[in-house]
């Protein structure tokens, strides 16, 4: 059984330790802690990987955070994974720092990158493991926010916050969403 993991993401370095790229380090993190390297092949950076029985396809999109959804498609269609199998990776506003919270459906909350996910797929209905970014801007400047880097305190935390996502991926490759969720949502 194939699945697809995407973490969301900009290219380019001066996006590399931003908020909004997220989705990318917490792939980087699950790809480190497994040995696996990413190579660069049409849509994106790939790995290919196994956890125990299950075939992994991990991607982080060259198409930029908002046109997110022809490389998912893409893949999909490559490796015939279907969206049950899907899972992507995604910063949060309205979740506190560190945060993680792992939903099997829902709408983009306003994010452009699930957004265009949904509409190139043609549902919502996918999994996705978000990480809170927190929200502390002032009205008017969430895009200098997501894309701005994170504060030194949370630099600290953030690699163990980073294992957490990344353990979370591998219960629900292993066990399923449903244990995903029981055992990580608000960890």
């Amino acid at each position: 059984m194939k699945q697809l993991i995407v973490g969301l993401g900009n290219i380019g370095d001066e996006y590399a330790n931003t908020r909004h790229n997220i989705g990318f380090m917490i792939l980087d993190a699950f790809a480190e802690a497994s040995n696996i390297s990413f190579s660069t092949e049409r849509y994106g950076d790939v790995a290919h990987a196994r956890l125990k029985n299950q075939q992994l396809v991990l991607l982080k999109p060259s198409t930029y955070m908002n046109l997110s959804g022809s490389a998912v498609r893409y893949w999909m269609q490559k490796e015939n994974i279907p969206v049950e199998n899907v899972l992507v990776l995604v910063d949060d506003i309205s979740l506190p720092f560190g945060a993680i919270r792992l939903k099997t459906r829902g709408s983009d909350a306003g994010h452009n990158g699930l957004k265009d996910i949904a509409r190139q797929i043609g549902t919502e209905a996918y999994a996705r493991l978000k990480f809170g970014i927190g929200n502390d801007f002032a009205r008017g400047c969430q895009v200098d926010y997501v894309l701005g880097n994170f504060t030194p305190e949370q630099r600290v935390a953030l690699p163990e916050r980073l294992k957490v996502a990344a353990d979370c991926i591998a219960e629900f490759v292993l066990a399923g969403p449903g244990s995903a969720m029981c055992k990580f949502n608000n960890k």
